[in-house]
């Protein structure tokens, strides 16, 4: 008989590879369980919280851009 095989640690890439793909909204129902197996918790939350911290930096900048192009005006 085969003994269940314990779930197999995720990279990092692994790791972000599904926060990204969750921030966007497109999950498979079949890859979402894999993670939920695979995936640390903790490293998805550490990963969900730098990726919002980048999108808002991103936006601050973006905004920063076209206020001081004059574009806003």
């Amino acid at each position: 008989m085969n003994a269940p095989q314990p779930p197999s640690h995720s990279t990092l890439g692994q790791t972000v590879r599904a926060v990204v793909w969750s921030f966007l909204g497109i999950r498979r129902s079949a890859d979402y369980e894999r993670d939920v197996q695979r995936l640390n918790p903790l490293h998805v939350i550490i990963g969900g919280v730098l990726g919002a911290a980048a999108f808002v930096g991103l936006l601050v900048l973006l905004v920063r851009w076209i206020v001081g192009s004059g574009m806003a005006a």
